[in-house]
């Protein structure tokens, strides 16, 4: 009887230790969830000390949309310089039906749709007294799209201001785990061969620069050779999307063209000049082409991970 009464009393302090150890987690984790949603003071990118709410619920972010939607967050307004020149490859991930936010965030445009947190991307946005009139209406936080080289660092500090540093890291980490994995695919599938993306837009010919937007993916994360035309006009400059001369193009060699136009057909509009017809690319009908509705002009988790799955389906093994 008595080992009896030893054992149970045994029993009873470790599931009062277990209850403890139990309550004191459930209590841990209910702080960092709080820690995560109530009122901080940040320091944005233009050097403001911005008091971000609780839990934001109306947030205006133009032409940040696409960390925003990857943080799950959802904001009242999408940016565009136009009916035509919204981010159309975000439309099915969140912004479809959302009023349209004009690029240079008119103060009536962002009064009338009343937000509790304004993201600005632009540091220009807030130059002379726009600042302090939008801090009158929400507390406003500039994220400097272009201090971002790497479209990773600019999510994490999105993350920062919703406090889903994690988040952004399980994503990166998905990004980087579909990169790995096409590479391998690439690898077996094209070698070294080279590609480039260009675009054809209004009669003029752009294509990306080495590190920047479609660049990035093709060279950087994917490993496909760059031509020397991309090489040499990338040289120095920190221009997303650099022109070429008609003139330039006829020496390129190169193996794939991936190509976007305003419109579906332009490839054909646009390499009827007798300039093209000795590109290898051309002439052994690999080109790809998309149009601007696609995400080939833009950066982020989803436009880039898009990319990287067009270019899976265009060059890929199976």
């Amino acid at each position: 009887m008595k080992k009896l009464l030893i054992g149970m009393l045994g029993l009873s302090l470790i599931v009062a230790g277990c209850s403890n150890s139990s309550e004191e987690t459930d209590s841990a984790d209910n702080s960092a969830e709080e820690s995560a949603t109530e009122e901080r003071v940040l320091t944005d990118d233009a050097g403001n000390e911005v008091t971000i709410p609780e839990n934001p619920e109306r947030i205006i972010g133009t032409y940040l949309e696409d960390d925003l939607l990857t943080l799950d967050e959802t904001p009242v307004a999408q940016w565009t310089v136009g009916e035509d020149s919204k981010q159309f490859y975000l439309q099915e991930h969140g912004l479809e039906d959302l009023p349209l936010m004009p690029f240079d965030l008119p103060f009536e445009a962002v009064a009338a749709e009343e937000p509790d947190l304004l993201l600005v991307s632009s540091k220009d946005t807030i130059s002379g007294d726009k600042y302090s009139n939008y801090q009158k209406l929400a507390p406003t936080f500039v994220v400097d799209s272009g201090s971002y080289d790497d479209w990773r660092d600019r999510l994490k500090r999105v993350a920062e201001v919703f406090g889903k540093e994690d988040l952004a890291d399980k994503k990166i980490n998905e990004y980087n785990s579909l990169v790995e994995e096409t590479s391998t695919e690439l690898d077996d599938a094209v070698g070294e061969e080279s590609a480039i993306a260009v675009w054809y837009t209004g009669g003029s010919f752009f294509i990306s620069n080495k590190d920047k937007s479609s660049g990035e993916v093709l060279y950087n994360d994917l490993g496909l050779t760059a031509p020397s035309l991309v090489e040499e006009l990338s040289a120095d400059n920190e221009t997303p999307w650099l022109e070429a001369s008609l003139e330039s193009f006829a020496e390129l060699d190169v193996d794939h063209i991936f190509f976007i136009a305003d419109v579906e057909g332009d490839s054909e509009k646009a390499f009827e000049d007798e300039v093209f017809q000795n590109i290898p690319a051309v002439k052994n009908g690999n080109v790809y082409e998309y149009t601007k509705e696609d995400s080939w002009l833009y950066s982020g988790y989803i436009a880039n991970s898009m990319m990287v799955e067009d270019v899976k389906e265009a060059l890929g093994s199976n």
